[in-house]
């Protein structure tokens, strides 16, 4: 087990150069879309950590050497991509991470329970739970990172719509505004700035307004940004005031967003009924019966 794990950290460290030339092609093309000032500024962030760059390494190349299957590797960068994990990084970190933890899971439940379930039942469990743990852990986390990055996404929608109607009403065109609101909401909701980026970067490349619009609601998998996908290529197609459409979707997100907090807060009394049984009811009953109990025990004792 032990010689296995020095042969994938080798197999890592020696990928860590291929990863770094593909790190320093992608600061390149950041700097030819966006200019020196924003290239020189990403060029100043850290790469990460030694550690995190060899496992990414290592997980690209057990992606490329064909192990997996094609189905397998989508399903992977589909779930990472809906995390906001952008590129070949996410994904070898991923799948390397999977692999390693796959290892090394094992040995510390088998040190961590050494004196627990003695026997050959015990060793097959803990190894056995430990690798399983292992297989399951990096998908959990992913999956929460998920969950957590499009309910920011969703949460931030309505108040890009809004600002993307101020950008249409000073005269900017689209592609312009969805820069312009990215840039703008990246401190309020880094995330939904994220997606807006990504869409920017494709409409900058020259890409189809609509295909980019689809794309954009098929890789969140949001009903709130297939709709905004929807409305911007039926303005485009009629012809019909892209202001007067976004301004009606943004009316109909507020009042959704709205009805679903009656909906939390008309569930509350019902939420509310088993706290109060546990914890209120026994307090009240103690401080209402509580004195007549003493006085019966009282009497009980004098006679």
């Amino acid at each position: 087990m032990a010689v296995c794990l020095l042969l994938l950290a080798g197999a890592a460290l020696l990928l860590v150069n291929d990863f770094g030339r593909m790190q320093k092609l992608n600061k390149r093309l950041d700097l030819a879309i966006h200019g020196r000032k924003d290239g020189a500024a990403e060029a100043s962030k850290p790469e990460g950590s030694m550690l995190v760059r060899a496992v990414s390494s290592f997980g690209m190349f057990i992606a490329r050497s064909g192990l997996l299957s094609r189905k397998t590797l989508t399903e992977m960068t589909a779930t990472l991509e809906g995390a906001g994990f952008r590129g070949g990084r996410g994904l070898g970190l991923f799948v390397g991470a999977k692999i390693l933890l796959f290892f090394l899971l094992p040995i510390v439940f088998y040190l961590t329970l050494k004196n627990f379930m003695p026997g050959a039942l015990g060793l097959c469990l803990k190894l056995g739970g430990g690798a399983v743990a292992g297989m399951l852990l990096p998908e959990m986390i992913a999956t929460n990172i998920r969950t957590r990055h499009l309910e920011q996404v969703e949460r931030g929608v309505p108040d890009a719509l809004d600002m993307l109607v101020i950008c249409a009403d000073a005269g900017l065109a689209l592609e312009a505004g969805i820069a312009r609101v990215a840039q703008e909401i990246s401190l309020l909701n880094p995330d939904l700035a994220q997606e807006l980026t990504q869409t920017s970067r494709e409409l900058q490349i020259g890409a189809d307004m609509r295909s980019v619009m689809t794309s954009l609601g098929e890789r969140t998998g949001l009903e709130v940004l297939k709709r905004l996908a929807t409305t911007l290529i039926q303005s485009l197609q009629f012809g019909t005031p892209l202001t007067q459409a976004l301004r009606s979707l943004s009316a109909e997100l507020r009042a959704e967003a709205l009805i679903r907090f009656e909906e939390k807060a008309g569930k509350l009394p019902t939420l509310m009924t088993l706290p109060m049984i546990v914890f209120i009811l026994p307090c009240v009953f103690l401080i209402v019966g509580g004195p007549a109990v003493i006085n019966v025990l009282a009497v009980l004792n004098h006679h």
